[in-house]
């Protein structure tokens, strides 16, 4: 099971939000530079997060980003969903039609717990949790 970079790299892009706009609204070109992503990459992640109504954007000289909601409100399955990436780690967890042997797989429901617990620790993890966790 990989997370890919659109992933990654979102989730690490709204957490640089989320610790830096104390002081204002995040720069986009801060963003990038701190977190070692392409600004044209960085733009495409932040209009989708923006579209989920995870952060806003203020015009003008002094503008950038700033998150929408509070920290705690923002759950990283929500986040993640976003993105892009499903929690199913095989596709007949979901919709077991695609498998012909689904019916009597030994392994399905062993799929059907891992995915589970990823969605578990996702959906009981929220941006000011990892924000915490930088902290300590």
């Amino acid at each position: 099971m990989r997370i890919s970079t659109r992933v990654r790299y979102g989730t690490r892009a709204l957490l640089d939000i989320a610790e830096h706009c104390d002081n204002g609204p995040v720069c986009l070109k801060d963003i990038a530079r701190r977190q070692g992503v392409s600004q044209p990459y960085l733009e495409q992640l932040i209009l989708l997060l923006k579209a989920a109504g995870f952060v806003r954007s203020v015009r003008g000289a002094r503008g950038g980003f700033l998150l929408a909601r509070d920290p705690s409100e923002i759950n990283m399955a929500q986040v993640v969903a976003t993105l892009g990436w499903e929690t199913e780690i095989v596709e007949c967890v979901g919709d077991p039609g695609t498998c012909s042997r689904a019916g009597e797989c030994g392994v399905r429901d062993f799929w059907r717990r891992v995915s589970q617990s990823v969605e578990s620790v996702l959906q009981s993890t929220t941006l000011g949790d990892l924000m915490h966790k930088r902290q300590c």
